[in-house]
């Protein structure tokens, strides 16, 4: 399900419409219109706040955005502009494949697993749900994988915390796991030199990383249960569905996937 439904939820990050039109004439930069339109749901909500629901980004990171970008858009004009944003980055990379039937029966599929998720301990997820579910197809679908990708994301900000994998060691972790030096990983790699040593020096010294810098089994065994309890706790959105129904929400979407997965959500 995740395979599934996060090449459709990616195109909020990835794709070029949903920054570009949250921007329009309001901001100057990516991370203005990236916290503008994923806190939107929050409301006008404190920087400590969004940084602690949102996890993985340094100190003073999100106060650089939030609440400043409130002075240029509203949540809601926000979450609009994201949503029609998204449907347009869909549209454009799937085409005529948003067309089929099948497709549209899998979106309501989706939707309706999307909207079934309890919202104890989600607050992401939580947030969304109190969101007007749009009536327009490809924004409909959108919603429905974005919805799913937060309440994930909320079960995997668990799953690091019974860890005791803070938000930046998150990162690290998954750098490593890829094959990549931390340093060279992109939501850290811009961290002063000293600061980011001191993350890495922290989880060596817990037996997460080796002296040769990379993974010890034990840090591997640790990246594979967060995956494998992130997957468990996502898991429960789905059992509204009948066996038949996860068949035919799979077959149906699968096209439009493979399409977004194939350009990067791009």
């Amino acid at each position: 399900m995740f395979e599934l439904t996060e090449p459709i939820a990616l195109v909020a990050y990835q794709a070029h419409e949903p920054t570009e039109t949250v921007m329009a004439n309001r901001f100057t930069n990516y991370w203005d219109a990236y916290f503008a339109g994923r806190a939107a749901p929050l409301g006008h909500t404190s920087a400590d706040v969004v940084h602690a629901l949102f996890y993985n980004f340094a100190d003073g990171e999100v106060a650089r955005h939030i609440p400043k970008v409130w002075d240029s858009i509203t949540p809601d004009e926000a979450i609009t502009l994201r949503q029609q944003g998204c449907a347009a980055a869909i549209r454009r990379i799937a085409g005529d494949l948003l067309d089929s039937p099948a497709v549209t029966g899998a979106t309501e599929l989706l939707l309706r697993a999307a909207t079934s998720g309890r919202t104890e301990g989600r607050p992401m997820y939580a947030a969304l749900t109190r969101l007007p579910i749009p009536g327009e197809p490809v924004e409909r679908l959108w919603h429905a994988a974005n919805l799913l990708r937060e309440h994930r994301g909320d079960g995997h900000i668990a799953a690091l915390m019974a860890e005791g994998i803070n938000g930046t060691e998150c990162h690290v972790l998954l750098a490593l796991s890829m094959g990549m030096p931390a340093e060279k990983f992109g939501r850290v790699h811009h961290l002063p030199s000293p600061r980011l040593a001191a993350v890495i020096d922290g989880m060596r010294d817990r037996g997460l990383i080796g002296q040769d810098g990379w993974l010890t089994d034990a840090g591997k065994a640790t990246k594979e249960r967060v995956e494998t309890l992130t997957d468990q706790l996502a898991s429960p959105a789905y059992d509204v569905l009948t066996d038949a129904e996860i068949d035919d929400l799979t077959t149906g979407l699968q096209p439009v996937s493979a399409s977004l997965a194939a350009v990067g959500s791009e």
